[in-house]
């Protein structure tokens, strides 16, 4: 079960400097985002039989992400917001980079504004391992939904992950309540610069470091490095290390979403924590391949609009 946000994203790849007052040349694609709802269909993708989203839409869009989760062999439960669009990310990407970077201008709409209400207890019922977006404890609503998730799942003996997701929006909530927020979490997935920032200045350019006091506070760490691989830290000290896998990088968006849907799909399948990491790389690496942050989809719905976005 994952909840967390569902977004529109506008992927423009330039491979021009940004020109300020002027045009700059871009191959532009809408296609469906979300932190959340990525880790969702990675996982999904990676094998996992039976996954859940729930997560909060505009009556815009709400109709379009529902189906492209359901054709990512998703079951979506998507609370349609009545008042706010659907949340929009343009991601900016530098196509001519060796790496695609890229940078977000993010306005979440409806995707923060899930709620209490919108969760229940019985979206848990038969599942083994909630996953939680480090978006849903940037918003007060969304942050009371996910902390309604975790106390559900603490109760029901369910493993729980979270993945920080923005250094931006941790800088501006305050590390040290988004850490008593995710008090009580099995799994943290930071990126590097989340864990640097999470642990603070004594570690501000040593990720091994970082991950192995993470790990004194959550039994399991799990840092992305992107070109550098990953690294995996329990009790104190640095277990694993992955090198990453070589890809033909085009859009790097989406690309820790991948890793975590499969790092936590080979676990649920019972896969050591070396082998799931280094699955989670290799998710990575597909992921930075592709344009837009998800696996490629399966064949449209019978009587739906073959992905068309909002408006089309």
């Amino acid at each position: 079960m994952v909840v967390g946000d569902v977004v529109t994203d506008i992927v423009a790849r330039h491979r021009d400097p940004l020109a300020p007052g002027t045009d700059t040349a871009a191959a532009i694609r809408t296609v469906p985002g979300g932190a959340g709802a990525n880790v969702a269909c990675w996982a999904a993708h990676w094998g996992c039989p039976d996954v859940r989203f729930l997560g909060r839409a505009g009556a815009d869009a709400a109709a379009w992400h529902e189906e492209t989760l359901l054709r990512a062999s998703v079951r979506p439960h998507i609370a349609v917001d009545p008042e706010a669009p659907t949340g929009t990310v343009i991601c900016l990407v530098d196509a001519a980079g060796a790496t695609a970077e890229r940078t977000f201008l993010t306005d979440s709409g409806a995707a923060l504004r899930l709620s209490p209400a919108d969760w229940t207890p019985s979206l848990l019922d038969g599942v083994t391992w909630l996953h939680l977006s480090g978006y849903l404890f940037f918003a007060e609503s969304s942050r009371a939904a996910a902390r309604a998730a975790l106390a559900s799942a603490r109760a029901r003996g369910v493993t729980v992950s979270v993945d920080p997701a923005s250094t931006g929006f941790l800088l501006r909530h305050g590390v040290d309540r988004f850490l008593a927020d995710v008090s009580g979490v099995d799994v943290l997935l930071p990126s590097r610069d989340e864990a640097l920032l999470l642990t603070g200045p004594a570690n501000a350019r040593e990720p091994d470091a970082a991950a192995a006091e993470l790990s004194r506070r959550f039994p399991e760490v799990v840092v992305k490095l992107g070109g550098d691989g990953a690294l995996a830290a329990r009790d104190g000290r640095v277990r694993v290390r992955a090198p990453a896998v070589r890809a033909d990088a085009r859009d790097s968006t989406g690309a820790g979403d991948a890793f975590t849907g499969a790092y936590v799909a080979s676990r649920m399948a019972g896969a050591g924590l070396r082998e799931a990491v280094g699955e989670g790389c290799g998710a990575g690496a597909r992921a930075v391949s592709r344009v837009g942050a998800r696996p490629e989809l399966r064949a449209p719905l019978p009587g739906g609009r073959a992905g068309a976005p909002p408006g089309a």
